[in-house]
């Protein structure tokens, strides 16, 4: 006996439509990285904890492992890929590779993803604040203070742009 196949549900992910057949209550992350080949949002915990599988929808940085893709049909989703190319790089990806913030390179998604919420909502965060922003972000190589100097770089240069 053959399964019924799942109803088209259309996504829009880093601006282009989508359509999958993934079953509504699938996670969002198996979807991107399984049907979209977006590599960036990873699979860390599984439970929303560590930030690996970050991405924006709404604007609002959410996690993709506990997001059903559902969720997805109703609200533009951008991840990592999205924010900026290879050639003209998102000033946040810039950032995080002038300060060399990426060790191992398994969290920077979920840190940058966090980073572009926080700068979207609060342009000139202080360190406070960036902190609290990325408290639920796990990092195990230790680069966090490159991290937080890289995110400071966005905000200083969008001072500078602005003032």
């Amino acid at each position: 006996m053959k399964l019924p196949m799942p109803e088209a549900l259309e996504i829009h992910v880093n601006g282009r439509r989508h359509v999958t057949h993934a079953a509504p209550d699938t996670p969002l992350l198996y979807v991107l990285r399984n049907e979209l080949e977006l590599n960036g949002p990873k699979f860390g915990c599984g439970v929303g904890e560590c930030g690996a599988c970050t991405v924006l929808m709404g604007g609002k940085a959410t996690r993709s492992c506990l997001t059903p893709v559902a969720a997805a049909a109703r609200t533009p989703v951008t991840t990592v890929e999205g924010l900026g190319t290879p050639r003209v790089p998102h000033p946040l990806q810039r950032a995080f590779i002038e300060e060399q913030a990426a060790q191992c390179g398994y969290c920077i998604n979920g840190m940058i993803m966090t980073a572009a919420a926080l700068l979207a909502d609060t342009p000139h965060p202080s360190a406070t604040q960036i902190r609290t922003a990325l408290a639920g972000n796990l990092c195990r190589c230790g680069t966090h203070l490159r991290i937080l100097r890289a995110i400071e770089r966005v905000s200083a240069a969008q001072s500078i742009e602005r003032g």
